[in-house]
């Protein structure tokens, strides 16, 4: 008899085993081919994450290589000990670093500050109490900013322009942006030409002032009022004033060159987080000592997007091998059970004259037969358990990771003397929440040999005994 014959008999004349192996291949299939879909569908999301976000590299000058390295100017003991013009940034060359392939934005920024001028006043509605020193105070604070709508103020909505434009990486160098309650106390407007004074650092340490021409470009608005009691003029939100990263370094009373003026750091979003060693490639190709002005990433916000579902495909892609691996050791052990109870007919089948193989393919024909059933049956409702099964899991490992960024609180900088005063702030992410979980051609494909997999080594591996043994031992051994 034919050995498909012979496995569709008994597949039908033994229902009950037949629908225990159904049942059993339905548990396996549907848990691996969930998993399957988990991983994949978290895969996706982090590449999309990857795309949206990317990565922030910042560039700026590392004061322990730079002196290590022997530049700058001649300190004490004939060491180099103080900070030179080679310590500057360039704007020039981060320009030309922003052109490289896999710099998806890019922005720099220059802080300064601007003595008042008699053309130009602070606005201070609380004087300073009486007797209370204020010479070091006494300033606008003048930030140099490529792109104004990224200053964090902006973006948030606590400033918006109220007349003219705002600052570009195409606005002319002596272009300032002012504060509308600056502007009402000195009687600006949009296009008035205006002094301020730029502070110059002598060769004998003395600083000194020079008035410097700038053009108010843009006036804004502030939402924070004026406080009621003395705040210092440079602290006061109403005394910022914004302009480009030239204007910012004709403040320092430095002379602009061919290739502009300088800035104090640079930030650069990658396309994908791991582009940071093209850009490193890129930027020494545009002639950046990266010894001096090395690139660092933060891929904070990255992390934080992918962290809970990166883990959640990590726990499905361990309940994947369990479950295989578990899957097959149990089915293993039912057929090895199943054919111990089947000896006798096995050991006729061989007297009549059988091929061992052909027995152990008509076994192989009985489980793959069950497990094909069960793949289809798995594949019908794989999708919606995969569904809620990977909302649940994802929403613990979001609640773990909210959890314990709620317990660490803020990281300072330890590097940064000012505490991260200075440093520009990102946007806040929040952890992806959800997937979305699809059922493809490759899902159904993967769970297939899987399964055709698990079958035959199930099968197999007991099998061998078959193949061992003569008729004779077969009907008269017990086990």
């Amino acid at each position: 008899m034919n050995l498909f014959k012979r496995a569709w008999w008994r597949l039908r004349s033994h229902p009950g085993k037949t629908v225990m192996l159904i049942g059993l291949f339905f548990v396996i299939c549907t848990l691996v081919l969930s998993g399957f879909l988990i991983r994949s569908a978290a895969a996706r999301a982090a590449d999309s994450a990857k795309n949206s976000v990317g990565a922030v590299a910042t560039m700026q000058l590392d004061l322990d290589a730079y002196l290590a390295s022997g530049k700058g100017a001649e300190g004490d003991g004939g060491r180099p000990g103080m900070i030179g013009a080679d310590a500057d940034l360039p704007r020039s060359l981060v320009d030309r670093i922003c052109e490289s392939s896999v710099v998806a934005q890019c922005n720099y920024t220059k802080d300064g500050v601007s003595a008042p001028t008699d053309q130009v006043g602070l606005h201070q509605p609380v004087p300073a109490p009486t007797g209370q020193d204020t010479g070091g105070v006494d300033f606008f604070k003048a930030d140099g900013v490529r792109d104004l709508e990224s200053v964090k103020d902006f973006r948030n909505g606590d400033s918006k322009l109220v007349s003219g434009t705002g600052i570009t990486s195409d606005s002319a160098s002596d272009m300032v942006v002012i504060e509308e309650r600056v502007a009402k106390d000195n009687h600006l407007e949009v296009g008035d030409r205006i002094r301020l004074n730029a502070n110059i650092q002598n060769p004998d340490g003395r600083l000194s002032t020079k008035e410097t021409a700038f053009v108010v470009g843009g006036i804004y608005r502030n939402s924070t009022a004026d406080p009621g009691t003395y705040v210092p003029p440079i602290q006061a939100p109403s005394n910022q004033i914004y302009v480009t990263p030239d204007g910012a370094t004709r403040l320092d009373g430095k002379k602009l060159d061919a290739g502009g003026g300088v800035v104090k750091s640079a930030t650069f979003t990658l396309r994908d987080p791991g582009d940071l060693d093209r850009l490193k490639k890129d930027a020494k190709a545009a002639g950046a000592d990266l010894t001096v002005f090395p690139l660092s990433v933060n891929d904070k916000q990255y992390r934080t997007l992918v962290g809970p579902i990166t883990k959640t495909a990590d726990f499905a892609s361990l309940t994947v091998w369990l479950v295989a691996v578990a899957g097959t050791v149990i089915l293993a052990l039912i057929i090895a059970s199943n054919m111990r109870e089947r000896r006798k007919e096995m050991g006729i089948l061989l007297s009549l004259g059988e091929k061992k193989p052909k027995l152990l393919g008509q076994h192989l024909v009985e489980v793959v037969a069950c497990a094909v059933l069960a793949t289809g049956f798995a594949a019908a409702g794989s999708q919606f358990i995969a569904q809620a099964v990977g909302d649940q899991l994802l929403a613990g490992q979001v609640s773990s990771a909210e959890d314990a960024a709620a317990g660490q609180g803020p990281q300072p900088d330890l590097a940064d003397p000012t505490g991260g005063a200075n440093k520009e702030d990102t946007p806040g992410a929040e952890p992806i929440d959800s997937i979305d979980i699809e059922l493809g051609a490759g899902d159904i494909g993967a769970i297939g040999a899987t399964g055709l997999g698990i079958a035959a080594l199930a099968t197999v591996v007991p099998g061998i005994r078959i193949l061992r043994l003569n008729p004779r031992d077969i009907l008269t051994k017990g086990e």
